[in-house]
Order: C-alpha cells, then sequence, then structure tokens
C-alpha cells in the first residue's frame, strides 16, 4: 500500500461543528501523525492544522468529510514522497 504525508488545513468558523469535527479526527486517528489549533480570537474562527500519513484515497475522504461539515473549509496539500507500507 502506498502511502502520502499530507497536511489538512482547517478552518472552524461555526464552533457548533467542533464536536463533529473532533469526532472525525479521532475516527482517523490512527493515521494522524499529529495537530496544532490556533484560536484566532479577532476574528472568532479557529485554525486547526493536522499532519497525516496515509493512501491518497482516504487523505482526500477525511479532507472532504471535514469539509463537509457546516462551517469548516479544509484543504490538504500532499508531499511527493511516496512510501510503501
Amino acid at each position: 500500500m502506498e502511502t502520502r504525508v499530507a497536511v489538512i488545513g482547517i478552518i472552524v468558523e461555526d464552533p457548533r461543528s467542533v464536536e463533529a469535527l473532533n469526532s472525525l479526527l479521532h475516527e482517523y486517528s490512527d493515521i494522524i501523525i499529529g495537530r496544532m489549533g490556533l484560536p484566532y480570537r479577532k476574528k472568532n474562527i479557529n485554525v486547526i492544522s493536522v499532519v497525516v500519513d496515509a493512501p491518497q484515497d482516504m487523505i482526500s475522504a477525511l479532507s472532504g468529510k471535514i469539509g463537509n461539515l457546516q462551517g469548516v473549509s479544509a484543504k490538504a496539500a500532499y508531499s511527493n514522497v511516496i512510501t510503501h507500507a
């Protein structure tokens, strides 16, 4: 199985979606290397970056599910390094 390292950038504008977001991240916790969240109080948003190592389709699925949450935006940036697990 080929895996890639990626960063999923997440912006949370609706705090009501935080519980669902955390649930998704917990569901995919086995592929998460680390995460960092920063509240931007001046703009009333939260900015989160999640680093993952997984097959590209799994990363895309997670990013898509996150982006479908109300008031949440997500984009994935992929490394060019492909490893065989």
